[in-house]
């Protein structure tokens, strides 16, 4: 997740709401995602963007805390799923923490149909993924993309589909980039 700092979270939608209404629905956003992966029995990590809090929700919670490393987004979860892998976990899967839409349920779902393909996709309505699972690294679907286009989605199935990969997929959702797609979750009195 990226560190919620203001002006270096929701940048697209901060272009038309601002950057403190855009920092205010990130905020919420990382709260839905803590309240959502709270109740899940599996082991829980989250991956900052920039530096691990002394003290925040996620550590206080149990989540154990690591920082991400590469380049752009690919880079970034390959590194993830790697270092992961190699503490030998028989399945991993990353969530984003921009979908206001993800429940507990779907991730659920998610890990169940890891038993059955070697890779599951949550599909988002902007045409990349809210979550990603494998039970192995397949390290090409991090290679060649242009990470936050419309394209990743099609580009990953391509990829596992010439690699003859087994994937599944989830519910497709929205992920909120834009200000038209704060629609897509509901608010809270006086939370934002």
């Amino acid at each position: 997740m990226k560190n919620p700092v203001l002006g270096k979270v929701k940048t697209r939608l901060a272009r038309t709401i601002g950057e403190e209404k855009a920092l205010d629905v990130y905020q919420f956003l990382l709260q839905h995602t803590l309240q959502i992966t709270l109740p899940l029995v599996y082991d829980k990590i989250v991956y900052y963007s920039a530096f691990i809090p002394e003290k925040d929700e996620w550590s206080a919670s149990g989540y154990r805390q690591e920082l991400q490393f590469g380049k752009d987004l690919g880079e970034r979860m390959f590194h993830a799923f790697q270092h992961e892998f190699k503490n030998k976990y028989e399945s991993i899967g990353i969530i984003g923490s921009d979908c206001g839409e993800l429940t507990t349920g779907i991730v659920v779902e998610g890990f169940n149909k890891l038993k059955q393909s070697e890779v599951v996709i949550g599909p988002a309505t902007d045409g990349g993924y809210y979550f990603l699972g494998m039970r192995q690294l397949h390290k090409n679907i991090f290679n060649r993309k242009e990470w936050g286009s419309s394209t990743v989605l099609a580009d990953t199935v391509s990829e596992l589909d010439n690699a003859c990969v087994t994937y599944d997929l989830l519910p497709q959702l929205h992920d909120i980039d834009r200000e038209e797609d704060l629609q897509h979750i509901r608010f809270k009195s006086g939370q934002l």
